[in-house]
Order: C-alpha cells, then sequence, then structure tokens
C-alpha cells in the first residue's frame, strides 16, 4: 500500500447524492400550495459536506447527469470545500431529485425522482482510486449503495482492498423507496457488518442488517460480528454506543424546535468523523454528533445548513450547563 499525498482526503463517502427541494411551508404535504427551496442532498453526500464544513478534507465517490442540475452539484460541493475529483458525469440519465414536504417537519415526507435510472449508481471501480480508498483514514459507506449495480459491485471490491481497516464506516441507512421488499435489502446489506469498524444506524436499519431492533441486541450483534464502534440511534431516547471496551451507554438527545428532521443523522455522521480523526473517546464522539445534528434539524436545509465546529461547541456547552 502507497503513503498518502498531503491533499489526500481524509474521509471519502460512497453513495447517492441528489438536487433536493425542500417545501418552506410546515405541515402542507404535496397536495397543498408550496413553495420550494433547493439544495445538495443524498446522505453520504451530505456527510461529506459535514465532515469539510467541521474542518476536513472530504471527498465523495457518485456520480451526476450531464445536465445543469449536474452543474449545480458540482460547483456547490466545491464551495463547500468537498473534493469532487470522484464526481463523475453520466452522458444518459438525470441527475436526481428528491422532493421534501414539511408534513411532519420531524419526519417529512419525500419522494425520489430518479428515472429512467440514476448516475450514482452506476459508478464503477475503473472511475475510482482504489488505492486512495484503502488508505484514507476514513472510508463511509452508504447502505443504500448495495440497492444497485454496478455501485454495489464496486462498494464490495472497495471493502476488500480496505481489508476492515479503521476506520471503516457503515451507514446501515435503509429507504424502503429503493428496494424490491425488506428482505432483499436485509440479503445485500447483512453482510457489509463484516466488513466495517463502525456501524451506526436507527433502530429500523438495525433490523435489516442484524435481524434486531431491540437496540442492546443490536448492539451485541454488532460487536459480536467484529464492529470496534457501534451507535444505534432510538430518536427521543437518545443514542446507544458501545465498544468491546465500553458498556452499551445511553447519550441523551439534545432538544430543539424541529423545522425539518432531514439531515440531522448526515450532520451526525460528519460528527462522527470529526470525532474518530480527532481521536475522541466514544461517548464524546455521540455527546458532539448530537448537537450537530440538533443544529441542522432546527434549520431547513441540509448540505447548506450543516454546522461549523465553534457552533456544535458553544451548543454542547450551553447544554452541559443547564
Amino acid at each position: 500500500m502507497t503513503s498518502g499525498r498531503a491533499d489526500d482526503p481524509e474521509i471519502v463517502t460512497i453513495g447517492r447524492v441528489s438536487v433536493d427541494l425542500y417545501a418552506r411551508e410546515p405541515h402542507v404535504g404535496f397536495d397543498g400550495q408550496q413553495s420550494f427551496v433547493k439544495s445538495v442532498g443524498g446522505s453520504p453526500t451530505n456527510v461529506a459536506v459535514a465532515a469539510a464544513r467541521l474542518g476536513h478534507r472530504a471527498a465523495v465517490i457518485t456520480k451526476v447527469g450531464s445536465d445543469p442540475f449536474g452543474e449545480y452539484v458540482s460547483k456547490k460541493l466545491r464551495e463547500f470545500g468537498v473534493d469532487v475529483r470522484f464526481v463523475g458525469r453520466h452522458a444518459e440519465y438525470p441527475t436526481p431529485l428528491a422532493f421534501a414536504a414539511m408534513d411532519p417537519p420531524e419526519d417529512p415526507t419525500i419522494h425520489f425522482r430518479r428515472v429512467p435510472g440514476a448516475p450514482d449508481d452506476t459508478v464503477t471501480l475503473d472511475e475510482v482510486d482504489v488505492d486512495l480508498v484503502a488508505r484514507v483514514p476514513i472510508f463511509w459507506v452508504s447502505a443504500s449503495v448495495m440497492a444497485k449495480d454496478p455501485i454495489a459491485t464496486t462498494s464490495r471490491a472497495l471493502l476488500a482492498a480496505r481489508g476492515r481497516r479503521a476506520h471503516t464506516v457503515l451507514d446501515l441507512d435503509y429507504r424502503p423507496q429503493f428496494w424490491r421488499d425488506e428482505e432483499a435489502a436485509r440479503e445485500a446489506i447483512g453482510p457489509l457488518v463484516d466488513s466495517c469498524t463502525v456501524a451506526i444506524g436507527n433502530r429500523k436499519e438495525c433490523e435489516v442488517a442484524v435481524g434486531t431492533g431491540e437496540p442492546l441486541e443490536a448492539i451485541r450483534r454488532l460487536l459480536e460480528r467484529g464492529v470496534d464502534l457501534a451507535i444505534v440511534k432510538q430518536g427521543g431516547d437518545g443514542v446507544l454506543v458501545a465498544t468491546p471496551d465500553l458498556e452499551p451507554t445511553v447519550v441523551r438527545p439534545f432538544p430543539v424546535e424541529v423545522v425539518c428532521g432531514l439531515g440531522a443523522g448526515d450532520a451526525f455522521g460528519g460528527a462522527v468523523c470529526h470525532g474518530l480523526l480527532s481521536g475522541w473517546d466514544p461517548v464524546r464522539i455521540v455527546e458532539f454528533a448530537n448537537v450537530a445534528g440538533a443544529i441542522v434539524a432546527s434549520r431547513l436545509l441540509c448540505s447548506d445548513d450543516m454546522p461549523y465546529e465553534d457552533e456544535v461547541t458553544e451548543r454542547l456547552a450551553l447544554g452541559r450547563d443547564r
């Protein structure tokens, strides 16, 4: 394995990208009168943006269409400080769109437009620097990549090239819209646990990946399969975190008035990457990530509204003083 260069990313994510259109009006469904504001979206892309906003060199492996929305995505990512060397272009498929209705704001209704196909599903191994991915400090895989080929095959090859090197992060990211059924998702996502050192998911995502949504049992199964850091999000019940040396510990949520629940998990993910690169202990990582996620939940957009480190640190200090 060759050594890295000074400008190599610290974090590489892989998976979907889109232009997200957020309805400004709360509690109004798609059948109502709405106005929309656009931003870059797609969970692994947002994680790269979140990490860059926190001061890290981040890159995303994805693909957009050869259209004005594709130009918009590439331009915005560069403005966010995200390395776009692996953001490809598809000649035929348009850049995906995702419409979000704040109905309710805590759990918006999302309508994906990924037809006739999504460019990000077409990423092939020859479009990626395999050696860079093998050596990068953090490789973040969104489990939704397993829904389609060739990106599913590409992701498996990249995981194999890393050989479960720390930190290989699996975002359990289960979106029913991308799968034939839950069983198909389980068969594709479950084996990835054996290739990761960090696993992050909510109850439902854990159920899909390891067969149970009960947080303590999910943690046990993840650790039993060799995961070094397991994180289970429990909504209002906080976040459960554990390692082989740390008993399962609940980190309480950071309360905010929710404007839009989308993107909070991606801010959380970018903050986890920040904590891993900073060498923090698991509880401190999750405390910081909880606050980063809460900040984004208190705002409308995802990528554009990712917090800076000083914002998170200040909010975290205020929370501890309460």
